[in-house]
């Protein structure tokens, strides 16, 4: 199994499949399926929402997909166990005395709860930086409970709460640690940039000249790259972290030994991996992307909603964790409300459902009850 223990381009010696550009690399899938997700109302489909996904081997064997696997499209925050690879190898985290908390929320899309608060306060303290450091602007809690208790508190809503804090605090300690400046690390040239795009290169495979750079919603760079490479990065990191790669082992340990903190109360990523008892580690990212791994297999999982919409996304994961057995038997209720959610009306009433299923707007289905 090929382990990065670099951020150099890949050499011809090395044990990992030839590098996938756009289009090309992957050979057919084994098996292809539909995920589109569709939305009735009386019986009648009134919405549908086009799903594409890939599911990769962490030896670069495309094994499932769904339209098409190698669209590129941005990756978003599902990123970020990528993106803080360069500080975990160069020894960043042990210098600053930072943990496994720390380390879970670099690679969050945090709820802004107390909790993460703190954490990340925590990390900029290590650093003798403030709030005003992250390059993230402020906005209101993901998480329900985080937006409820702040709004009771009256509490002033600041970067800390940006769902990326954790992530920005990470950057900061590798701009700090390299001797580069703090100020301007996420612009795209910054050593910081130039880091993470070299270790999403090597995990995905992809050529960096071949991999899109764009700036995300919280300001630092966002890479742009076909679903099947996000899926083999996913699956070669949980690999690694199974055969004994001390980097890729902490991530993994991280994100499902403390769900809370990748994402907060009613998060779906912390559902789910709470759910699944620490085998699937997940990354939710904005735009209807996700990218998920079953731990024990080896298997990543990478898929796009093509309109975006949240509401399809969550069934379109669990449809695909359930087609690979990798659900628990009987599914939590807060899990099987995502797998086929009521559709309601202002007065509470279900009108319809959202669930993954073949159909065209203004067909006729019947559902169960």
């Amino acid at each position: 199994m090929w382990i990065p223990d670099s951020f150099a381009k890949p050499t011809s010696g090395a044990n990992l499949p030839a590098a996938h550009h756009v289009g090309n690399g992957f050979g057919p899938p084994s098996q292809t399926r539909s995920l589109d997700v569709v939305v009735s109302r009386g019986g009648t489909v009134e919405s549908l929402h086009r799903v594409h996904a890939a599911v990769v081997s962490a030896d670069g064997v495309l094994l499932d997909a769904a339209r098409d696997p190698e669209l590129q499209v941005w990756w978003r925050s599902c990123a970020k166990p990528f993106q803080v690879m360069p500080l975990l190898r160069s020894g960043g985290f042990e210098s600053l005395g930072w943990g496994v908390e720390e380390l879970a929320l670099a690679c969050a899309s945090h709820g802004g709860e107390p909790e993460h608060v703190e954490v990340a306060t925590r990390m900029l303290a290590r650093l003798g930086l403030e709030e005003g450091d992250l390059a993230c602007g402020p906005h209101e809690p993901l998480a329900s409970r985080g937006a409820r208790l702040a709004r009771e508190t009256g509490q002033r809503l600041t970067r800390l709460h940006n769902n990326c804090s954790g992530k920005h605090a990470a950057m900061l300690a590798r701009a700090a640690q390299t001797g580069a400046s703090t100020v301007g690390y996420e612009r795209p040239m910054h050593a910081v940039q130039q880091d993470c795009l070299s270790a999403v290169a090597q995990w995905s495979g992809v050529d960096p000249t071949a991999i899109g750079v764009g700036v995300d919603g919280c300001g630092v760079s966002v890479f742009s790259l076909p679903l099947a490479n996000m899926a083999l990065s996913y699956a070669r990191l949980v690999r690694a972290a199974a055969e004994g790669d001390a980097a890729s082992r902490r991530v993994v340990s991280a994100m499902t030994a403390h769900p809370f903190l990748v994402g907060g109360t009613d998060r779906f990523d912390t559902v789910l991996m709470e759910a699944c008892g620490g085998n699937v580690l997940c990354k939710i990212g904005a735009e209807g992307v996700h990218t998920f791994a079953i731990v024990d297999r080896g298997i990543g999982f990478a898929l796009k909603v093509e309109d975006g919409a949240p509401r399809a996304q969550y069934p379109a994961v669990l449809a695909l964790l359930a087609a690979y057995d990798a659900l628990p038997s009987p599914l939590p209720d807060a899990l099987r409300e995502h797998m086929q959610r009521a559709v309601r009306n202002t007065r509470g009433e279900p009108v319809g459902v959202v669930r993954v299923g073949r159909a065209d707007v203004g067909d006729r289905m019947e559902f169960p009850a």
